[in-house]
């Protein structure tokens, strides 16, 4: 398997994913738990390495990231300030 690898980060969206999830006061946990109702199982450790840019997130979860979070797809890609 390919290991993937962007700027020292596996994927580009965790600052963002904990940006969205701090400002709807949701734990990793309550975040790792709305996932699992919507089909995508990770579990609090997933969300946290996913934060830290330290695990690969997958297309179909950061549909599933964005509907949770309620924040666009686009938005969660965004690099920009």
């Amino acid at each position: 398997m390919k290991i993937y690898d962007y700027n020292g980060k596996k994927n580009i969206c965790g600052d963002r994913v904990r940006e969205a999830r701090q400002k709807q006061r949701m734990s990793q946990s309550d975040l790792a738990a709305k996932l699992q109702v919507n089909g995508i199982i990770l579990e609090r450790d997933s969300i946290s390495r996913i934060e830290s840019g330290t695990r690969f997130v997958a297309d179909y979860e950061l549909l599933v990231l964005a509907k949770v979070l309620n924040v666009d797809v686009y938005w969660l890609l965004s690099t920009e300030a």
